[in-house]
């Protein structure tokens, strides 16, 4: 068998996809490729997929990891081309790589997030940030399967600072696009807890420190996943499997 590591992006309106969707695409397009999938056993035999931290409903990435089992092994950059024209724009794979030694949950800690808030003015978002940041504990209520439960954003969010990058949006309100809304960005690095911390979820710590609430609804995107390094930035957990990939040696002549 061979095993695979694959980085995909969730673009444009696929960001509203639910996981379960996403998941269903993929088994149309790894059948659609003609990927050697290895199967599971039992009465019903499952392709064997296995998800890494997928993005919330909603929410937009570049960095989302998925593991494929194969009967019999591949090239890797055949594999991710033929996997990437089976799917449906939006949903692009950027990456496959051999499987290496470890497994991929245990190099996945944290996430970089970029929020756009349309209509905030980067000053106010500046304010916000700091009053956030002074807070040891900012409980927000969540709506989970058991029901609501008041979970702690601030425990979790490693960096948040707003962008230098201001952006001016257009958003349509009515019939008509109202041009010239300033939109204040932030990077926020939050750690991957139980139940996990999520982008809206930061918003909701501002909105309770700050009163911040923006006028139309914010953009998240993630941009990437790994451990934390000594200076608090993140790995690239594939790295570890290029390493281990042995290089492709010339044919002899």
């Amino acid at each position: 068998m061979q095993k695979l590591r694959l980085r995909y992006a969730k673009r444009g309106r696929l960001r509203f996809t639910s996981h379960r969707d996403v998941a269903r695409a993929f088994e149309r397009a790894l059948r659609r490729a003609g990927v050697p999938m290895a199967y599971s056993q039992g009465f019903s035999p499952h392709p064997k997929v296995s998800w890494i931290g997928a993005a919330p409903t909603g929410v937009a990435s570049e960095a989302e990891y998925v593991e494929i089992q194969l009967v019999h092994r591949v090239d890797p950059e055949v594999l991710r081309v033929e996997l990437d024209t089976a799917l449906p724009p939006g949903l692009d794979v950027l990456e496959a790589v051999e499987a290496g030694p470890g497994t991929l949950p245990e190099r996945i800690e944290a996430s970089r997030w970029r929020i756009e808030l349309p209509g905030v003015d980067p000053a106010e978002l500046a304010k916000a940030v700091e009053e956030l940041l002074a807070r040891e504990v900012v409980e927000v209520e969540r709506l989970l399967k058991d029901g609501r439960r008041m979970i702690d954003a601030r425990a979790a969010v490693v960096d948040l600072r707003v962008d230098s990058e201001v952006e001016t949006t257009t958003t349509h309100v009515g019939d008509g696009p109202q041009p010239g809304l300033r939109c204040g960005i932030l990077t926020a690095v939050v750690r991957q807890t139980t139940p996990t911390v999520r982008p809206d979820d930061v918003l909701s710590a501002l909105r309770v420190v700050a009163d911040l609430v923006p006028p139309v609804p914010a953009k998240a995107s993630r941009l990437a996943q790994g451990r934390l390094d000594d200076s608090g930035d993140l790995t690239d957990p594939l790295a570890p499997d290029r390493e281990a990939t042995p290089p492709v040696l010339d044919a002899p002549r």
